[in-house]
């Protein structure tokens, strides 16, 4: 009997062939009864579509139907996949369909499907616009395929302007340490926002500026030269000639590059992007305790960019200066180094 044959053997009498032909017609008749029972089982709805998978997995597994009706199949399983949010699973059985029938409209458009909602947008493109190949009418396929083509362009230019970002950003830091200037970890952005340095078209560096006004924790930023006078200077005490500029020294560490560029990228679209910095590198934390830190007077008729310069600067992401009065009381506390950043 054919049931004894050994695995490879060919039938050598009418009989073995005869069982072998029989058992075959077995094997088709019982997967098209396990695919019809899954169709039935996916128009029941959702509580049997595990019975579906089923079904039509022992009809796959029969062996016994041509390529082109088991792509059907497969494409069946893909869809009831697709439905319960499966879409690695929808997309495994799609590309298993087209394998075997390269014309299956309804795998490919299963396949697009699935690409698009794991955001395999190239994918989802090539599998829509195969399925268009074989039926440019198919109205299903012309709505994906607009749809994955407004995604695609949206993609592209996110990645572009993340790609845009990244270069600025790493442009601005190489202008940054050629110029030798020290950055520190951002202090005061509930003041500053993301405000950072700009490299303009022609490579010069322009810095935004707060000066902190120590008296009274009041605060301003350059962006004006030609400011009102100061709303809570009731005396008068702050005026240009009464008034001196100071920055803090050693009250933190230069950051480490990638940390640099990583506040650099902060609020623009390369923010997560790779080679934004790594995530461990290390930076030490300020301490503004009382005598932990030194003020050092700024010569006014030095520019900006040597003031930045000077060895004990380390600019806390933007200059901070701070400006205090000869006229008021509080010269002589912040002089005698009594006074300290608030914790």
């Amino acid at each position: 009997m054919a049931l004894w044959m050994e695995a490879g053997s060919e039938p050598t009498t009418e009989s073995e062939i005869a069982d072998l032909q029989a058992i075959a017609a077995l094997k088709e008749s019982a997967a098209l009864e396990f695919k019809e029972k899954g169709n039935q089982y996916v128009k029941m709805g959702k509580k049997h579509y595990s019975d579906a998978i089923d079904c039509y997995t022992r009809a796959i597994n029969q062996k016994a139907l041509s390529d082109s009706e088991t792509s059907v199949i497969y494409s069946n399983r893909a869809h009831v996949n697709l439905l319960l949010g499966n879409y690695r699973r929808t997309l495994e059985d799609a590309e298993e369909a087209i394998k075997l029938s390269p014309t299956n409209v309804k795998a490919l458009y299963r396949a697009a499907k699935a690409s698009l909602s794991l955001n395999l947008l190239p994918e989802a493109k090539s599998y829509c616009e195969k399925g268009l190949n074989q039926d440019p009418d198919n109205d299903d396929l012309k709505k994906l395929n607009v749809k994955i083509t407004a995604l695609k362009l949206e993609q592209e230019k996110h990645q572009a302007q993340v790609s845009k970002a990244l270069t600025e950003a790493k442009e601005l830091l190489s202008a940054i340490q050629d110029r030798g200037f020290k950055i520190g970890k951002p202090m005061f952005q509930e003041l500053t926002g993301l405000r950072k340095p700009v490299l303009d078209k022609n490579k010069i560096l322009h810095w935004p500026v707060l000066l902190l006004y120590a008296e009274v924790m009041s605060s301003d930023f350059i962006e004006d030269f030609c400011s009102p006078p100061l709303p809570w200077d009731a005396e008068n005490n702050y005026t240009r000639d009464a008034v001196e500029l100071y920055y803090e020294a050693g009250s933190t560490v230069h950051l480490s590059q990638a940390n640099i560029l990583r506040y650099l990228l902060e609020g623009t679209p390369g923010a997560n992007a790779e080679g934004a910095g790594e995530e461990n590198d290390t930076a030490e934390s300020f301490d503004h305790g009382k005598g932990s830190s030194k003020w050092v007077k700024v010569n006014e008729r030095r520019t900006l960019h040597d003031v930045l310069k000077e060895p004990n600067f380390i600019i806390p992401a933007i200059p901070v200066f701070y400006v205090v009065s000869k006229r008021s009381s509080f010269y002589k506390e912040f002089k005698a180094g009594k006074w300290a950043l608030p914790s």
